[in-house]
């Protein structure tokens, strides 16, 4: 069994985006028997706050097997402009200490960092540096492509350029990199890193926790839906990239029928905006997180799931709740662009529309609620088995504690 070091600014309890899946990489790999240590940052995501229990200072604590060193981390509600700095910086900068101390203590076989944060990168490579150890970068998210591509700092110039600069230096410097789809591994490899340095593993999902169910119509009045009405649901972070606009602009189009309803679940930066645009439409509910442990269920209640992405991002992440979705036979109306590699992974499952546009998906909506559109759910399922968490863990496995450089 491999001795393991992960840096990593999000992880669980976080129940989405990145600290989702570097919650449970850790926990499987410590199920498996490997001992494994993170360094990481109080939960914190998407709300940008910390919650009680937990607190924004320096502690410890045991979670799945394995042991968590958390550090502080500068974060606020409203993170937009420089704070999209700000914030990984200062978690880079508490951690770096903490990060030098347990590789040097421990002696992992190999240091893992999860992208974002890239800032703590260099960090790691020092700590693996020091101590021979085999040295790992995970990318969830291309952070400097996406900050910019979505406006979260600005456009080209100086900031871009050197951006670029730091970004080529770290990703030069690790054994391997891990991406989660084919076209980010396509633009790391752009970035001038040879190919045979690239492994590509999907984000995953439990087949034998999220699996189809029967509509969970109990659990619609439960939180205060239609029990029969057809329900549109959108679950996740609700921030710039997802482009959550486009659905409350294609309620506004619908606010005439009924019988069909938007459910928008999730926290984030976003939240308060989409708010504020979707007063007044009786049609759009918005929900709180649901339970881990209530997600099949959760995923069962609605009739459709939607997945809109900004155009601009469609190619530089694969949503991480695809998995979910997928595996819970449901139907997906995703705003994609043809080409683009969401759009040919999901061929033949899922309904396509082009981003931004609200009447494409209001239209696409109504035909689905009219029984218009073809079943899909065998392909949904077969596309959930190829991302079956025991396969991804198998892989991770061989990256982290059997390849060598």
């Amino acid at each position: 069994m491999g001795k393991l070091l992960v840096s990593a600014m999000n992880h669980a309890p976080e129940l989405t985006g990145c600290g989702k899946y570097t919650g449970e990489l850790v926990a499987l790999m410590a199920g498996r028997g490997h001992e494994v240590e993170v360094v990481t940052a109080p939960p914190h995501y998407p709300g940008w706050t910390v919650k009680a229990p937990y607190r924004n200072r320096y502690s410890t604590e045991e979670r799945d097997g394995a042991r968590l060193y958390r550090c502080p981390v500068l974060v606020r509600s409203a993170m937009g402009g420089i704070w999209r700095l700000i914030a990984p910086m200062s978690f880079a900068a508490s951690s770096a200490p903490v990060t030098l101390w347990r590789a040097l203590r421990r002696r992992p076989d190999t240091v893992l960092s999860i992208e974002p944060t890239l800032f703590a990168a260099p960090f790691v490579l020092l700590s693996a540096w020091l101590t021979g150890a085999r040295t790992v970068l995970h990318v969830q998210d291309l952070e400097v492509d996406a900050a910019f591509a979505v406006g979260h700092l600005g456009g080209a110039g100086g900031l871009k350029r050197l951006a670029a600069a730091f970004e080529r230096f770290c990703l030069s410097r690790f054994d391997t990199i891990v991406t989660i789809s084919q076209r980010m591994a396509e633009r790391i490899a752009q970035k001038g890193i040879p190919e045979e340095r690239i492994a590509l593993v999907r984000n995953w999902v439990d087949l034998g926790h999220v699996r189809p169910l029967p509509t969970a119509y109990a659990y619609r009045e439960e939180l205060g839906l239609p029990r029969d009405a057809f329900v549109a649901l959108y679950s996740g972070n609700i921030g710039p990239k997802q482009g959550l606009d486009v659905v409350v602009e294609a309620a506004r189009q619908l606010a005439d029928r009924s019988d069909i309803v938007f459910a928008i679940a999730g926290e984030g930066p976003s939240l308060a905006d989409l708010q504020r645009q979707a007063a007044g439409l009786p049609n759009v509910h918005f929900l709180p997180f649901q339970p881990y442990a209530r997600l099949p269920e959760f995923l069962s209640l609605c009739d459709l799931h939607l997945l809109p992405q900004q155009a601009s991002a469609a190619d530089l992440v694969l949503p991480s709740k695809l998995g979910g979705m997928l595996a819970s036979g449901r139907p997906i109306l995703v705003t994609a662009e043809p080409g683009t590699e969401l759009a040919d992974f999901l061929v033949g499952a899922a309904t396509l529309v082009t981003p931004g546009d609200p009447r494409a998906m209001a239209d696409a909506l109504s035909a689905h609620a009219a029984g218009a559109v073809a079943e899909t759910r065998e392909q949904c399922l077969a596309l959930a088995a190829t991302l079956s968490e025991k396969g991804a863990m198998d892989k991770m496995v061989q990256v982290l504690f059997v390849q060598r450089s």
